[in-house]
């Protein structure tokens, strides 16, 4: 199965409601099913085989993946379950969460179409490299984890009084997600407290793009939310776009706070509204080769950005506000972002499931790779755990004055209006 530069994926997350396009066929092999199911030995291998040829690290992390496959293929599976046991194991050693197998209920939820409705409770989840504990990177908005309480940062210890302790996101992501109206509790760390949410699982449908016009001491501002890279990401932006170029406004505020990623092309597609030139992202896979891509003279609108960020801001996030921020087309204000600058492709396996390999990582136009860094907001500003659980609670508050960091994305498009008007002024002063 090929899989082209379109379905390459920069989730940060495997999620309990997903944002997971993949390309090519996957599901419905049934001579393969027949075959790996009488030969769970062949998945293994096949699943060896797409990481030695594929994996972004030539080195597989300092491990011997010749070793590997001689230990793993040296063993006798009597099923699918033991097949799929071993080749989590196996895909372990490699000690990087995003790779990762699906076996094919747990594919079949990466495979959901992120432009219908899905299924469950609307938490997007990853584990911590070091401590493997599972944490929230962010709530969708508008489903029962938003509504909740749930937020960013939150770590989850308990599914249904399940201990999370050894548990990996796709364990977890399993047990969260369930049939509509049926009930989920998550207990969470957070700080040095213990928290309990039940919630009531729900159809949940998105739309990754909302915007308004809203008035400041400045003119009129264009406040546009992204949620998510999602498949119809670049279509609803391009619509807010070009609505708020007809409502006469001074600047834009893009927030792309708690957005975990979603797919490469959304990100590009996206920055190309925003930048007239210049590098967008580059990506480089394990032969050094470097995949450069760039504006294309299509922007949408010149006027002055601000781009808001924070810790739940990953991948496609990262890709889009360190592009604007490379190109000095908008400041970036909020918190340290993610750090996730790794790619991945995802595709089906002969018996239903399916395998996601790291293939490459990104740069920023300037060069930097955000890998366990993140992005480094030009104007810093934090949120406390109450004005964080009040924003959680009021939807309304968010992107409003009440929220302490758009007030301040604000005050720094001022200064970006301010500045814009008077080079605007000395161009057209006689000479």
């Amino acid at each position: 199965m090929t899989i082209t530069k379109r379905g390459l994926v920069l989730g940060a997350t495997a999620v309990a409601v997903t944002t997971v396009t993949v390309t090519g066929a996957g599901l419905h092999l049934s001579q393969g099913q027949a075959f790996f199911q009488e030969s769970p030995k062949e998945l293994v291998d096949e699943v060896w085989q797409l990481v030695d040829r594929n994996y972004v690290d030539a080195t597989f992390n300092q491990v011997d993946w010749q070793a590997v496959r001689r230990e793993y293929l040296g063993r006798s599976y009597t099923d699918r379950e033991e097949a799929y046991t071993a080749i989590r194991e196996m895909l372990e050693k490699l000690d990087d969460p995003y790779t990762r197998f699906m076996d094919p209920q747990e594919f079949r939820n990466m495979q959901i179409d992120t432009s219908g409705e899905l299924t469950g409770v609307g938490i997007q989840l990853s584990q911590d490299e070091e401590t493997k504990e599972l944490l929230v990177i962010a709530p969708i908005e508008d489903t029962p984890a938003f509504e909740a309480g749930i937020l960013a940062q939150d770590v989850i210890i308990k599914i249904d009084g399940q201990d999370t302790e050894g548990m990996d996101v796709n364990q977890a992501v399993t047990l969260i997600r369930g049939p509509v109206g049926s009930e989920v509790t998550l207990t969470v760390r957070r700080g040095d407290r213990q928290l309990e949410f039940p919630m009531r699982r729900a159809q949940i449908e998105l739309h990754p793009v909302r915007f308004s016009v809203q008035d400041s001491p400045n003119g009129r501002i264009g406040y546009i939310r992204l949620t998510q890279f999602s498949a119809n990401a670049a279509e609803e932006m391009k619509a807010a776009i070009d609505s708020l170029e007809q409502e006469n406004i001074t600047g834009y505020v893009l927030d792309l706070r708690s957005n975990p990623g979603g797919l490469l092309y959304a990100s590009i597609d996206i920055a190309r509204m925003w930048l007239e030139d210049g590098v967008i992202v580059s990506t480089v896979d394990r032969q050094g080769v470097s995949d450069e891509e760039s504006a294309n003279g299509q922007a949408l609108t010149e006027r002055p950005l601000v781009v808001l960020v924070d810790g739940g801001s990953a991948s496609a996030s990262e890709i889009l506000s360190g592009a604007l921020q490379d190109n000095k087309r908008a400041m970036v204000v909020g918190t340290q972002t993610f750090g996730k600058g790794l790619v991945q492709s995802v595709r089906g396996l002969g018996d239903g499931s399916g395998l996601a390999v790291t293939v490459a990582k990104y740069l920023t136009p300037s060069g930097r790779d955000i890998n366990h860094e993140g992005i480094a907001p030009d104007v810093m500003i934090e949120l406390s755990d109450e004005q964080r659980e009040q924003l959680s609670r009021d939807l309304t508050q968010v992107g409003t004055p009440q929220d302490p960091q758009y007030a301040r994305a604000l005050d720094v498009l001022a200064q970006e209006v301010r500045a814009s008007q008077e080079n605007r002024r000395a161009e057209t002063r006689p000479q």
